[in-house]
C-alpha cells in the first residue's frame, strides 16, 4: 500500500513513527499520525488545517491528546460513558499517578527504545486503511496526507474527537480541499 502514498503522506507516516519513538510508545498509533500532520508545513492536509484555523491552535490539540494519553487513551466520550456508570476516570488517573507518577497510565515506555521493525497500532492501521478507501472512493490514484486527515476525522476515538472539538470534521475538510467553501486546495 505504501507505494501509493505521496511524498507528503510518507512524511506524515515517518513523522508519526518519530513521535511514537520520542514518546516511548509501544507502537505508532492514530494520535501520532495527527501529531505528525500538525508538524507539517506543506501539503494539502496542512493547507486544510491552516484554513480551518488549527495551525494556530496546534498546542491545544497537543494538550488534548496528552490528556487522553494520561487517561490511558480513553476519549472524552468514553470517560463520560464511564461516568454514567459511576466510574470517575479523573479520580482513577489521579490515584494511579499518585502511586506511580504522572503519566503512569499512558503506556509510554521511556526506559525502552524501539528495536527493529516499527509496529503500527490498530488505530494507525485502521486510519491508513480508511485513507486508502477514501482515496479510492474519490478516484484519486495516490494516497495523500489529505486522505490521512480525512480518515482521522471519521475514525472513532481520541484523534477524531479532538479534531471535532477544534472544528475539524470530515465535511469541513472536504469543503476546504474540494470546494463548496471559500478556500480550495490546488
Amino acid at each position: 500500500m505504501f507505494e501509493r502514498f505521496t511524498k507528503d503522506a510518507r512524511a506524515v507516516v515517518q513523522g508519526a513513527v518519530e513521535h511514537a519513538e520520542r514518546a516511548g510508545a509501544g507502537s505508532m498509533d492514530a494520535e501520532h499520525l495527527l501529531l505528525a500532520l500538525l508538524d507539517r508545513e506543506a501539503g494539502r492536509a496542512s493547507f486544510a488545517l491552516a484554513a480551518l484555523g488549527l495551525a494556530e491552535r496546534g498546542d491545544a490539540v497537543r494538550e488534548a491528546l496528552g490528556e487522553a494519553r494520561r487517561r490511558a487513551g480513553l476519549s472524552q466520550a468514553d470517560a463520560e460513558a464511564l461516568a454514567g456508570l459511576g466510574i470517575d476516570v479523573s479520580e482513577i488517573v489521579a490515584r494511579v499517578e499518585e502511586a506511580h507518577g504522572v503519566g503512569a497510565m499512558s503506556g509510554d515506555r521511556k526506559d525502552k527504545g524501539w528495536s527493529g521493525r516499527r509496529s503500527f497500532g490498530r488505530g494507525a492501521k485502521e486510519t491508513l486503511e480508511k485513507a486508502l478507501r477514501i482515496a479510492v472512493a474519490r478516484r484519486d490514484r495516490h494516497i495523500g496526507d489529505e486522505h490521512i486527515l480525512l480518515a482521522l476525522t471519521v475514525r472513532p476515538g481520541v484523534s477524531g474527537e479532538v479534531l471535532a472539538d477544534h472544528g475539524v470534521t470530515y465535511e469541513s475538510v472536504v469543503r476546504v480541499l474540494y470546494g463548496g467553501g471559500e478556500a480550495k486546495a490546488g
